[in-house]
């Protein structure tokens, strides 16, 4: 039912632009010899010629009209050339129509809100370019104005004065560069000059006339369009409403042409739109509700707040069918063909629109007109059926025919009988469609999931990282002997993290610099030592082992864990930030952090690593000194015990305040690592392949 909606100001300025026998005009752009000849489009069948579609105004002139089919359209105009309309998949392709009409959005949409209302007709809100224009150049104050304004018709011109001897366009003249007119009718003459504008550019750059309604709303904008055509346009003053509405069929009016229509023919008498001045508001509300009520009362003398929404696109995709007469679908196998066909249609225009504008639908409905031959309640309609969409062609067949199949088991009443095959009941199919609706722009920054699949062969060497980068990256939280205490057991401890790059050498300051890379000079060829220690290749066993067996959850906690240390430290580097494991590891400096020793008695009872701690590597070793390297690397990695533990209630968080939010974020994730879903035993991670063989 329609909704009231009071204007909010009678100062606005719309305009309802209408393309002239536009697939007409399609079609002589492209054979250029039909200009000026008497034209008709017809459709895609030849039974009696194809129903006309179009007709040119050159035909109509002969008596050709829409409602012919094309052998009778040529009895009327001998002359007439039909011209069929483009065929795919057994039904007419409107697509060139389609792009034909989005060029003149494109057009119109630059000097206002634009709304496209189907395919040939726009709405258009020049309030603020009016305005503009009132401002700057008002119409009283041009020198001169272009042949298409005078040819604008102004309703009821003739109650405004005119000098002697004058001609039409000379009132239009006058009337537009009124210098005492009122605002309203200024700014709708300014509207006039606009349009017009608007109109020539169309002409100019597409080839395409139209005509427009101008007006302080969208209903009188309509009405108005349609009044003087083509290639013309008529501008509605706030003083002719009245005239406009009085002698108007209440079946002419928007949403007047149904069952409200003929309501109010038979239950009030009301003929004309002007008719219904005679009711008052009450009146009205009291036989068709509050809200039809009141819509009805402001229809009746011109008022509607309707707005002109922004939208150059189309807010839904439809493809459909009509199967009249003896060609009715009466079997299930016959509609489920018609139905692949029309899915086929809508899902090219949807992926279209899905690249191309960027939007994606939400819903998908079927409807159809169905008959039953044998049934009192043959006047019941085939409700429509609706589902989410889900994008593929296969996938909205397959849904389609699951709604064809229940809205044809609720017209038939079999609400739990499965209508399949050949089976018919004494129905038919005389119109089937599926539409594609609910279409919203797709949020900026998302990215389809295609991405994900096109991207894994640069994904998973990343994921697949070196025992180097697993040592690095991936210190382990566990409980230490001490049950309040946790313990970070670093592998590796004095391996510098990733190589970096200069930018980020160069952030650090000097001193830390050369401490750098003194450390640099002392320690040992990670690649090398990693690849020959045999811890490595215990690793490197365990690697491939995990690997082929992916559905284990520790494996996957390890890569997500690496991956997600692999984002932050790219981000460090962009920062010039250094991360936590850099920040613990100079902690032997004495600038960053000091950190308790874990327990002194553990590494008394330890003298070779004591004594292979403060034993500096040799710079220059004999021939098997890169043997001898690996050697020590292998007995530290066999020996190396938890070098530090720290106390959680110890920790002064006003010290960890103050530093880097970098390092604050991963010593928070460390005081509160992730709960695991699965209990993990003692010994039983990743830890105890690298930590030395127990004595049986």
């Amino acid at each position: 039912m329609p909704v009231s909606r009071p204007e909010l100001s009678d100062s606005r300025v719309i305009a309802h632009v209408d393309m002239d026998c536009f697939y007409v005009q399609v079609e002589q752009r492209k054979q250029q010899s039909l200009r000026g000849q008497p034209t008709a489009v017809v459709q895609y069948n030849s039974w009696q010629g194809g129903g006309l579609i179009a007709v040119s105004y050159e035909a109509r002139k002969f008596g050709v009209k829409r409602s012919m089919r094309g052998d009778e359209a040529k009895e009327v105009c001998p002359e007439i050339h039909l011209v069929q309309v483009p065929v795919a998949r057994g039904k007419a392709d409107l697509n060139s129509y389609r792009n034909a009409g989005s060029e003149v959005v494109a057009i119109l949409s630059r000097r206002g809100r634009c709304e496209r209302a189907s395919i040939d007709e726009v709405y258009l809100d020049l309030t603020i370019a009016a305005e503009a224009m009132l401002v700057d150049n008002p119409p009283e104050c041009l020198e001169t104005i272009s042949e298409e304004v005078v040819k604008s018709h102004v309703l009821g011109l003739e109650e405004f004065p005119a000098q002697d001897g004058s001609n039409a366009r000379e009132k239009v003249g006058h009337w537009l560069t009124r210098s005492d007119a009122s605002r309203r009718d200024k700014l709708l003459a300014c509207g006039a000059f606009i349009v017009a504008e608007l109109r020539l550019q169309v002409l100019e750059e597409t080839e395409f006339t139209c005509s427009a309604g101008i007006a302080h709303n969208k209903m009188l904008a309509k009405l108005a369009s349609g009044m003087n055509k083509p290639a013309q346009q008529t501008v509605v003053p706030f003083s002719s409403i009245c005239k406009l509405l009085g002698t108007l069929p209440i079946k002419k009016m928007k949403q007047l042409g149904g069952k409200l229509g003929t309501s109010l023919q038979i239950d009030l008498g009301v003929n004309t739109v002007g008719d219904l001045l005679q009711f008052s508001e009450e009146k009205l509300q009291e036989y068709y509700g509050v809200n039809t009520g009141s819509w009805l009362w402001n229809t009746a003398r011109g008022i509607s707040g309707e707005e002109v929404k922004e939208r150059l696109l189309p807010n839904s995709h439809g493809s459909g069918k009509t199967f009249p007469g003896p060609r009715a679908l009466k079997t299930v196998p016959s509609v489920e063909k018609w139905l692949s066909e029309l899915c086929e249609e809508l899902s090219e225009r949807l992926q279209f629109d899905l690249e191309q504008n960027k939007r994606i639908a939400h819903t998908l409905t079927l409807h159809a007109h169905a008959y039953k031959s044998n049934d009192i309640d043959s006047f019941k309609k085939f409700p429509s059926k609706s589902c989410p969409l889900r994008y593929g062609t296969s996938k909205i067949k397959e849904d389609a025919l699951i709604l064809f199949q229940a809205g044809l088991r609720e017209y038939l009443g079999l609400y739990n009988v499965k209508i399949s095959g050949n089976q018919n009941s004494g129905w038919g199919i005389t119109g089937l469609s599926v539409s594609a609706s609910k279409i919203i722009a797709i949020p900026s920054g998302t990215r389809s999931i295609m991405n994900y699949f096109h991207n894994q062969e640069e994904t998973c060497p990343q994921v697949k990282l070196s025992s180097k980068k697993l040592i690095q990256d991936a210190p382990l939280l566990s409980p230490s002997e001490n049950g309040g205490h946790m313990t970070l057991q670093s592998i590796e401890p004095w391996i510098s993290c990733s190589e970096e790059d200069e930018e980020t050498k160069h952030s650090l300051p000097l001193d830390r610099q050369e401490d750098k890379e003194m450390r640099k000079e002392k320690l040992p060829d990670k690649e090398t030592s990693i690849c020959s220690s045999p811890d490595a290749e215990v690793y490197r066993g365990w690697e491939k082992d995990q690997t082929e067996s992916k559905g284990d959850y520790l494996t996957e906690k390890i890569r997500d864990s690496l991956e997600s240390e692999e984002g932050k430290r790219k981000s460090n580097k962009e920062k010039g930030m250094s991360t936590i494991s850099r920040y613990f590891q100079s902690q032997n400096s004495g600038d960053l952090l000091k950190v308790e020793h874990a327990s002194t008695s553990k590494l008394s009872e330890s003298p070779s690593l004591s004594d292979h701690q403060s034993e500096p590597p040799q710079e220059n070793s004999p021939a098997r000194g890169e043997s001898s390297v690996d050697a020590r690397l292998c007995s530290h990695i066999k020996l190396k015990r938890p070098a530090w533990s720290y106390d959680i209630d110890e920790i002064d968080q006003d010290v960890l305040n103050e530093l880097p939010k970098q390092i604050q974020e991963e010593v928070q994730a460390w005081l509160r690592p992730q709960k695991r879903p699965h209990t993990v035993k003692r010994d039983s991670g990743i830890a105890r392949y690298f930590l030395p063989a127990k004595n049986k």
